[in-house]
């Protein structure tokens, strides 16, 4: 991954997304945006994201499938899946908030320390 790109961690559910963005120049997310799972609403972030210079995405295989990946994706984007059971987790680290899940996705994936799951071709 580029040193100056911006990482985008998702937490994607199916009324509503939660953005951590982590730009290449901070050690923390800067912003954390919540977003309705619709595709406006999702193409209207991206291109407010994406304005100063490229940005990854990132986010954890669930319920809600690969649709975002594959939305991303034909926005002309990398976007990346985590499978949940190749997520590090820290001892002692159980309180889960949405925003806590896409900061960690953000700088464990900035960090190297995500390794992405094969999407699957639609049939």
């Amino acid at each position: 991954m580029d040193n100056c790109i911006t990482v985008v961690g998702l937490d994607v559910h199916k009324d509503s997304i939660v953005a951590a963005v982590l730009p290449s120049t901070a050690n923390r997310p800067t912003e954390t945006i919540q977003i309705e799972n619709q595709p406006k609403a999702v193409e209207k972030l991206i291109r407010r994201l994406t304005q100063r210079g490229p940005a990854e995405f990132v986010y954890e295989a669930g319920p809600c499938g690969y649709a975002m990946q594959r939305h991303l994706t034909q926005m002309g984007h990398r976007c990346v899946v985590i499978a949940p059971g190749l997520i590090p987790v820290r001892p002692g680290d159980r309180v889960k908030t949405d925003r806590r899940d896409a900061e960690k996705l953000a700088k464990l994936y900035r960090a190297g320390e995500l390794t992405p799951i094969h999407i699957p071709t639609r049939r």
